[in-house]
């Protein structure tokens, strides 16, 4: 398992594109290394992630530490239906895949970034919480991950007159500074980008599939070459077309963006399913072009609450796109914490010479964890549509209490009597976390507990 020859000194993410110990560990409990059919243990989805990893926070343990010999010892204590011991363990002895893997990827440019590395991009953390995907695969300039933009989305297989249009919008955005969000794929996607390309402009890729193909192909090589391009992929670099990645990485695609526009959307399929999603978790604004096609889902969207978009490409701006919405898109927060996230160092400072103390303002920063986000997932509202400023937001200067935070969503979770397994589908705990707390609540008297069937409830609710 011994992968340290990409890790660096201070545990940071060198530039060189090697591994902290931390990222490892990540990398090797939930991702592939090869075609999914040769992998024996299947890696940790996002919403296993997100309970194994708040387990390990709540043991002062972070997933580096598990880079030992036999981790077994560390594991004591863990007991989840869906995750073995066993299969954690199997996954961490995967290190001489993941070292050859890397070795591959990293000569066809390909670099890494994980929840707890700073370039992470925040508006994944900020609307998808735990289920922001734990690693990204990508190449180009990481810095662009948190660019922003216009999400543009469409059929592959739109008219002529849309694509044309589409060109329109991707040159537009480019003259105005505006990067342009999009998915890769033929039709729709990959003309907005290249419209945006050709002008100079911004674009932020997700790729559903093929990465390592996208990033030597000389379709997004200028973009690619001036920095102007970064493509990002949650899913083996190596993968091949799957319809479940292509409808799972939309969600991605609209929560990296500010705004987003629908060419064209059929009657069915991943641009309805995706702007559908966009509409009922109010992540961006949803514009609609106008259409004539009888067989477009177009108009359906805009009765979903959709808007509609000018005709006529000269009579908008990109920009009225992304601030009409009461500036909801300046909204993103700044900084997004994570489990195991460090604050950057200065290159020049290793463990043995600590860096300089981080100053007051810095540790009054609005940081929202992802574990927070599992205890209290259901209250996203109060990132996005309350208004309140970043500092009312902002984290205790102290250690988080997430046994608080439990409770404290158990008053609206448990007003009327709810099972163990209720609350394990609301919050995501790991069952273990949850019988623990619900056990202290109840020594609290903070909850009572109901038997024949055992059941619980907040203790001010009759």
């Amino acid at each position: 398992m011994n992968v340290s020859r990409f890790s660096s000194a201070d545990g940071s993410l060198p530039a060189d594109g090697s591994l902290s110990p931390t990222a490892q560990a990540t990398l090797l409990l939930t991702s592939y290394f090869s075609k999914a059919s040769s992998e024996s243990a299947k890696p940790l989805t996002n919403a296993e992630w997100g309970r194994f990893a708040l387990w390990l926070k709540e043991k002062s343990t972070t997933p580096a530490d598990l880079l030992v010999t036999d981790p077994k010892a560390l594991l004591q204590g863990w007991h989840d239906a869906r995750i073995g011991a066993e299969r954690i363990i199997e996954l961490l002895n995967r290190g001489h895949s993941l070292a050859l893997a890397m070795e591959k990827w990293q000569r066809a440019g390909l670099w890494v970034v994980t929840r707890s590395d700073p370039e992470y991009p925040k508006r994944l953390k900020q609307r998808l919480k735990t289920n922001s995907p734990p690693v990204l695969f990508g190449c180009g300039n990481k810095a662009l991950l948190n660019a922003g933009g216009l999400a543009v989305i469409g059929s592959r297989n739109a008219s002529e007159a849309d694509l044309a249009f589409t060109d329109k919008v991707g040159v537009k955005a480019a003259k105005e500074g505006i990067a342009i969000v999009s998915g890769g794929a033929r039709g729709v996607d990959e003309t907005a980008m290249l419209g945006a390309m050709k002008q100079g402009g911004v674009l932020i890729g997700v790729m559903a599939d093929s990465l390592l193909k996208a990033a030597t192909s000389s379709k997004w090589r200028k973009g690619l070459m001036d920095d102007h391009a970064v493509l990002v992929s949650p899913f083996y670099p190596e993968a091949g077309f799957s319809a479940g990645n292509a409808m799972a990485r939309n969600k991605y695609i609209y929560c990296l963006a500010d705004s987003s526009l629908v060419i064209h959307s059929g009657k069915k399929g991943g641009t309805l399913n995706g702007a559908e999603e966009n509409l009922k978790k109010a992540w961006v604004p949803l514009w609609v072009k106008q259409t004539t096609d009888k067989d477009a889902a177009n108009a359906d969207l805009v009765a979903k609450g959709g808007r509609w978009l000018e005709a006529d490409t000269e009579a908008f701006k990109i920009s009225e796109l992304i601030c009409n919405e009461g500036g909801r898109a300046s909204q993103v927060k700044e900084q997004m914490g994570d489990l195991f996230s460090m604050p950057a160092q200065p290159e020049l400072f290793t463990e043995t010479e600590p860096g300089p103390e981080i100053e007051p303002e810095h540790k009054k920063e609005a940081v929202e964890s992802e574990t927070e986000s599992i205890v209290n997932e259901n209250q996203a509202n109060i990132v996005v549509n309350s208004g309140k400023t970043a500092e009312s937001d902002a984290a205790p200067s102290g250690p988080i209490d997430f046994y608080q935070l439990f409770t404290s969503e158990l008053q609206r979770l448990a007003e009327k009597p709810v099972t163990v397994e209720e609350l394990i589908e609301s919050t995501q705990l790991n069952k273990s976390q949850l019988t623990e707390w619900l056990k202290r609540a109840v020594d609290d008297e903070q909850v009572k507990k109901i038997n024949r069937p055992v059941r619980y409830q907040v203790k001010n609710k009759k």
